[in-house]
């Protein structure tokens, strides 16, 4: 039987910790499905579009990893592709306080769901979309923390030279 996971987010933008996390996962699972969610209570500064795109570039490396939108229920999604587990990445104690209570609720849902938890290594560990956006809005280097592609597109949307580096 294939081990299948799902790893959800908004993804605004991807990061090199979601992509250290999708590669970790690999080590316990056939196939991750990296699932886009559009999240518009969130304002992402990206299209779902542009997210997709991103997280499909960001992940071209790995066969075995496809890139999906996430519309609905989690747990809906995951029944539906036949997956075997929700892929979550946790960095710190609030992370996981939040997430513990999302797997449960998934959980509750449906049994049939667990929820895997995998910590990025420790260079990502304080890495955030919003850290990324808020740094890159203000001229930061965001080089090393985002693929070249994200550093890229971030610069572009956000009116930047040069992917958001500075000096």
């Amino acid at each position: 039987m294939e081990r299948f996971a799902v790893y959800p987010g908004t993804f605004d933008p991807i990061t090199n910790g979601h992509v250290d996390v999708i590669e970790r996962s690999l080590k316990l699972f056939d196939r991750v499905v990296v699932a886009v969610a559009p999240s518009p209570e969130k304002k992402p500064l990206f299209s779902i579009e542009d997210r997709l795109e991103m997280a499909a570039e960001a992940t071209r490396r790995f066969p075995n990893v496809s890139v999906d939108t996430l519309d609905g229920l989690l747990v809906n999604y995951v029944l539906k592709k036949g997956a075997s587990a929700v892929l979550r990445g946790i960095r710190a104690y609030s992370d996981f306080e939040y997430e513990f209570q999302m797997a449960l609720m998934n959980r509750h849902l449906d049994c049939r769901v667990e929820t895997v938890f995998l910590m990025p290594s420790e260079e990502y560990a304080y890495v955030t979309s919003s850290h990324i956006k808020a740094v890159a809005s203000h001229g930061g280097n965001v080089a090393g923390l985002v693929p070249k592609a994200v550093e890229k597109r971030l610069a572009e949307k956000l009116g930047l030279p040069g992917g958001g580096k500075t000096g």
